[in-house]
């Protein structure tokens, strides 16, 4: 079994949390997840991809339909605000850096949130050797060429690498690669995988 030399994390739900958008809408604005969680998901599979237009765009016309009534900046602070970062993880991966093991984020979104988590958390330019967005790469999980361009630039073997994701299917593709896969389900969890390999 190879030595690990680095871990590659998804990003949401990992270091950064928040409550569920649909929830919010629901709560703030009356607009059913049923509603609103479709819109969501074909506004995100465009976002996220680079060359798009802005992601306000996208919603313009729902928001009339649903007479929500936010600008664009409205909206943009309305969504990101309430995104948090992760403290128990981020004080893990200070753990993990100590022992000399590269980190990675890999995750699908979108140009302005990415420029939001650049200005907001200063952490995430501290902690990984680099984060690789779909927007910039042009690779949406579960592709796995956004996988497999870690591994290349970063001249690392599958066997070298973990992975954590809250996805089991991004988690899945990352097996049949032949990367040490895991789902998250909390900073516990990933301890238990890192004691068990001695990598913490």
């Amino acid at each position: 079994m190879k030595k690990i030399k680095a871990i590659i994390f998804d990003l949401n739900g990992v270091f950064i949390q928040s409550r569920y958008l649909s929830d919010r809408f629901r709560d703030d604005f009356g607009v059913p997840p049923a509603v609103f969680m479709p819109v969501l998901k074909k506004t995100l599979n465009k976002a996220r991809r680079p060359n798009e237009r802005d992601l306000f765009s996208y919603w313009q016309k729902h928001f009339r339909s649903w007479d929500v009534r936010l600008s664009k900046e409205l909206f943009y602070s309305y969504w990101f605000k309430d995104e948090k970062p992760f403290v128990p993880m981020i004080r893990l991966g200070k753990k993990i850096q100590q022992r000399g093991i590269r980190m990675f984020i890999l995750s699908n979104n979108f140009r302005e949130r990415a420029a939001y988590y650049r200005n907001t958390f200063p952490f995430m330019k501290k902690l990984f050797t680099k984060i690789y967005y779909s927007w910039q790469t042009g690779y949406v999980k579960p592709d796995p060429r956004a996988y497999k361009k870690i591994l290349r630039e970063n001249e690392l073997e599958p066997e070298e690498c973990l992975y954590f994701d809250d996805s089991k299917h991004n988690v899945a593709i990352a097996r049949k690669l032949g990367i040490r896969a895991y789902s998250f389900s909390g900073v516990k969890g990933v301890e238990r995988v890192l004691k068990k390999i001695s990598v913490i």
